[in-house]
């Protein structure tokens, strides 16, 4: 069965350099398709299935953290195993902060073949060690476990995951509009029970209210104490201290219960691992 790969890339010339780079440095690797954004990547990848994802990570409308978060969530394990991912960027410090935290790689643009040799040379390492022809085989849990592990690695070395690093004092008080956005309010941060990403803004909840501001998650997550504070979605920050009970429905997904709150609160595949003990 072929080796199969996707690349995500929003600048055509750029998209049609790394194929020809790939290639060349691994021949029997078929490009399967290609998309133009984050959404039509997430699409073709999961109608398609490849074994590698190399995604640009600042592309229009849903961006390549953003994909990779939805397809680890979307991503079909019964069928197909989770790909290897790579992320392409023309900004040399995603890239060395995916090498300090030992991601599997990325690709600088403009592709360089001797960098993107190596590369190559760690996803055949990768996805030799998944094959379910070694031996002794890995457990499909197992196998799955170590890809999330991978995929939160990397996704927190590109900005704004789990890896993040987080600042010296812990974010205090919160500057956040009401409901109706007449009136800028100072929320504590104690009282705080999640935060929500929703279109441009922020949604802050507490135990009585809603507020709104505009700092993307990203930004605000190294400015929560780690401990207080998890990422249990790709748009959800929970207070640990908030959760009551974790559900699991018919098709094994978890949901939250918090203190204080009605909503379930939906827990993606790559934060699953902080629940397990429960």
């Amino acid at each position: 069965m072929p080796l199969t790969a996707l690349i995500a890339e929003d600048e055509p010339l750029l998209a049609q350099a790394l194929q020809a780079e790939l290639a060349a440095a691994w021949p029997e690797l078929r490009v399967v398709a290609t998309a133009r954004d984050g959404r039509s990547a997430v699409r073709e990848a999961l109608r398609l299935l490849p074994q590698v994802l190399f995604f640009d990570i600042r592309m229009p409308g849903l961006d390549g953290l953003g994909a990779a978060a939805e397809l680890a969530d979307s991503w079909p394990t019964d069928e197909a195993p989770m790909p290897q991912l790579v992320f392409v960027t023309a900004y040399d410090e995603y890239a060395a902060r995916a090498f300090e935290a030992e991601a599997i790689d990325y690709v600088l643009k403009p592709v360089q073949p001797e960098r993107l040799r190596k590369t190559v040379a760690r996803l055949r390492q990768a996805l030799a060690a998944a094959a379910p022809s070694m031996t002794p085989p890995v457990p499909a849990d197992e196998a799955l476990e170590r890809t999330l592990a991978q995929w939160r690695q990397v996704l927190g070395a590109a900005g704004g995951g789990p890896s993040a690093s987080s600042p010296s004092a812990p974010l205090r008080m919160i500057a956040a509009s009401d409901a109706g956005g007449a009136t800028v309010r100072m929320v504590p941060i104690d009282e705080v029970l999640y935060f929500e990403a929703a279109d441009k803004y922020l949604r802050v909840l507490t135990a009585t209210q809603e507020y709104l501001i505009r700092t993307p998650l990203k930004q605000l997550l190294p400015q929560l104490d780690p401990d207080t504070f998890w990422q249990v979605h790709r748009a959800v920050v929970v207070r640990s201290a908030a959760i009551e009970a974790v559900h699991r429905d018919e098709a094994g997904k978890l949901h939250l219960a918090l203190r204080g709150r009605a909503e379930k609160i939906p827990v993606s595949r790559l934060y699953a691992h902080l629940f397990r003990a429960m």
